[in-house]
């Protein structure tokens, strides 16, 4: 026991992680109850951390990056990157898209989105809120967590359930990084956003579009709307429904 406390002694110095053949549980007990450390991957949606500065700045978890040619979502059981389906047609989503962690598009999102469209029937859509991080870095994969800037957003109805999406800037990106509110952007980045969204799910002869999108709106409303959905997630995951 006395050798365990020095190799931990010593390992505490080094700010380094190591696991010895000696009775292992105690020592990685020890290093997670006095280092903080976690000794597993945390799951991207309820373990990173939403941000403190939420809704001015959030954490986005990107899923997906422009040059993807098949669409990638998080599993929701087990908290790794799946492939949900190819691309079906050319278009590609041109930015950074994944979701905003700790958030939930549940009945206060839904409420929202029918109070400013003047709908009424709808439901949220039961995921985290989504996000479109726009950034002149270039970024060669996801399943990475980014600081951004909320900076407006797009009301969306998919088959009857609300489906905002945020659009959001890199914090501190050197090109795009003074953006602080919708209008700022490039009125064809918009369009472009808008065209895939309307487009991604639909067939070339399909009349009836499931997707609609109802308006583009400024960083107050962006920011209504993820309160809303951060109240909606602390609602359908308690403390005790996650224990389960």
């Amino acid at each position: 026991m006395k050798f365990l406390e020095k190799t931990y002694n010593f390992i505490e110095t080094r700010n380094f992680f190591l696991i010895y053949k000696l009775d292992k549980s105690i020592f990685i007990k020890k290093l997670y109850l006095m280092e903080k450390i976690t000794p597993y991957v945390l799951h991207p949606w309820h373990g990173v951390a939403i941000g403190k500065n939420a809704p001015n700045e959030v954490t986005a978890f990107i899923e997906m990056l422009p040059t993807d040619t098949v669409k990638y979502e998080v599993d929701k059981t087990s908290g790794y990157i799946r492939l949900d389906r190819p691309q079906k047609f050319s278009n590609h989503c041109p930015s950074l898209y994944g979701f905003i962690p700790q958030t939930y598009c549940g009945e206060k999102v839904a409420e929202y989105c029918m109070q400013k469209s003047l709908r009424s029937g709808l439901v949220g859509d039961g995921d985290p809120l989504d996000i479109c991080v726009i950034s002149s870095s270039h970024i060669s994969h996801g399943n990475i967590i980014l600081p951004v800037i909320p900076i407006g957003g797009i009301r969306m109805i998919d088959k009857k359930e609300a489906d905002d999406k945020i659009i959001a800037v890199l914090k501190g990106d050197t090109i795009f990084g003074h953006m602080t509110d919708i209008h700022h952007c490039p009125g064809e980045l918009i369009d472009k956003l808008k065209h895939y969204f309307l487009t991604y799910k639909v067939m070339p002869d399909e009349e009836n579009r499931p997707v609609e999108v109802l308006a583009i709106y400024n960083v107050e409303e962006a920011r209504n709307v993820i309160r809303r959905s951060m109240q909606d997630y602390k609602d359908k995951f308690s403390l005790q429904e996650l224990e389960k």
